[in-house]
């Protein structure tokens, strides 16, 4: 039976995290189809159907999916449920949103941030804050995945599947669009930036994080920050990189004043190369980076940011 994925995007564009999702589905061996599900969404649907290896788009353009609700967009994939075998997501926010709601209507177990694809039904997800792997395995007749973006590469581009249309469902009216607050920066992206400029509790206080955001500037880099920091108030909670926040793979991970607690490491050990600078030298985080600097980040910052 074919995958169903379900697509992540603002309507203007489709967001990268769906093409690793596309990556993660075909280990499975059968057809690919998106969903993009929003309100004028041909942008987003447009750029799915050019990724390598889907074989169809399938586009539900209603009012009801334009803010992604989780209620709506459920009610959807439950009626598309019974022509798939497997129904994908990144684990975004978005995709950790519906598609337990998925599972939980359709009785079947949700399985959620795999990493790796073992058969079309056993599948690798971390447990214990990513200190142990399990392997999971489902007789459910479709399986519920969320997939964890930095274990899987972006699909390319060069697809021309086609698009088709499908009927909206009935809104099961749970939940309604109130306001949105974003937060916009000039900087990249925390989970697909190349590069990371993470704070921790060392950064004293918020004042002080303008120096990791001038860093991060040089290096054309997203800031990030542990939780401890985040639970200070020093900077605000999309910035919260860790097993409670986000999961990031960076080319360079730049740990600067963070310890290292189990829970921050989750969410950033698999980065290419992890450079740490902390004035403790016993502290955790040595014992994952590539590179450590003992000395005190309010000397080694600037001095760094010169020297680049």
């Amino acid at each position: 039976m074919p995958i169903l994925i379900l697509a992540d995007h603002d309507n203007a564009s489709l967001k990268p995290a769906t093409a690793h999702a596309v990556t993660a589905a075909a280990k499975l061996g059968s057809d690919i189809h998106v969903l993009v599900a929003g309100r004028n969404a041909a942008p987003a649907a447009d750029a799915a159907s050019r990724l390598a290896g889907v074989a169809k788009v399938l586009v539900a353009d209603d009012a009801a999916y334009e803010h992604a609700l989780a209620e709506p967009l459920a009610a959807l994939l439950v009626s598309l449920a019974p022509g798939y075998g497997h129904i994908l997501a990144a684990a975004t926010s978005t995709g950790k949103n519906v598609l337990p709601r998925v599972a939980a209507l359709l009785d079947v177990a949700m399985i959620s941030d795999i990493t790796a694809v073992v058969s079309a039904d056993s599948f690798e997800r971390p447990i214990y804050a990513g200190n142990a792997i399990a392997i999971v395995q489902s007789a459910d007749p479709v399986k519920i995945l969320t997939v964890r973006t930095t274990a899987f590469e972006a699909a390319g581009s060069g697809g021309s599947a086609p698009i088709e249309p499908v009927a909206a469902v009935a809104d099961p009216g749970l939940s309604g669009f109130v306001s949105a607050e974003l937060s916009k920066s000039e900087r990249p992206e925390l989970t697909s930036a190349r590069i990371v400029v993470s704070g921790g509790r060392g950064m004293q206080s918020g004042e002080n994080f303008p120096l990791l955001e001038a860093l991060a500037d040089t290096l054309g880099a997203a800031v990030g920050a542990s939780r401890a920091a985040v639970d200070a108030g020093f900077v605000p909670n999309d910035y919260q990189v860790g097993q409670t926040g986000k999961i990031v793979a960076p080319d360079l991970y730049i740990a600067v004043g963070i310890s290292g607690a189990i829970q921050h490491l989750a969410g950033m050990k698999d980065s290419k190369v992890i450079v740490a600078i902390n004035k403790d030298e016993e502290a955790p985080i040595f014992q994952v980076a590539d590179y450590g600097l003992v000395a005190d980040l309010f000397k080694a910052v600037p001095e760094l940011r010169q020297a680049l």
